[in-house]
């Protein structure tokens, strides 16, 4: 997991300056044409970064686990990231994500094979959701229009 906490603290310490970047006006203006602003999209992946954090972190120390489904639309219609200054948000994000790198390079590996049930999907193990937590955020940060460049 060591490789995959570096690959998410290049992809904080890359994207992070280019977030900054983003104006106030810019950052509530639709990523996609009808979709949801770059405010909105930094705020899903704070709530990703919340819900895999806990996930990580019970799945390691308990093992075969259950999760609620998240449901993204009354996430983010309560919350309002669209209200929240731009700079806060990001860094918020850019902490948040800094520290489940942490996490994930502590990740034992026995636990990596625990099985976990997020909503009515299949069930998938803790490695599984470790990876696709970055490949989620890759996704979400192309949206944005701020994903970094491939590692090599």
């Amino acid at each position: 997991m060591n490789s995959l906490s570096a690959e998410l603290a290049r992809v904080v310490d890359a994207t992070e300056p280019i977030l900054r970047a983003v104006g106030e006006r810019e950052s509530k203006q639709p990523a996609l044409a009808g979709g949801w602003s770059r405010k909105q999209l930094l705020g899903h992946l704070i709530d990703s970064a919340s819900n895999n954090h806990q996930r990580f972190v019970r799945a390691a120390l308990q093992g075969e686990l259950e999760f609620p489904a998240y449901d993204q639309e009354s996430w983010a219609r309560l919350q309002a990231a669209e209200e929240v200054p731009w700079p806060a948000l990001v860094a918020f994000w850019a902490d948040y994500n800094r520290y489940l790198a942490h996490v994930i390079a502590r990740l034992p590996a026995d636990k990596l094979e625990s099985r976990c049930r997020i909503g009515n999907g299949e069930p998938v193990t803790l490695k599984f959701l470790a990876n696709d937590y970055l490949r989620h955020l890759l996704h979400h940060l192309r949206q944005i229009g701020a994903a970094p460049q491939a590692s090599h």
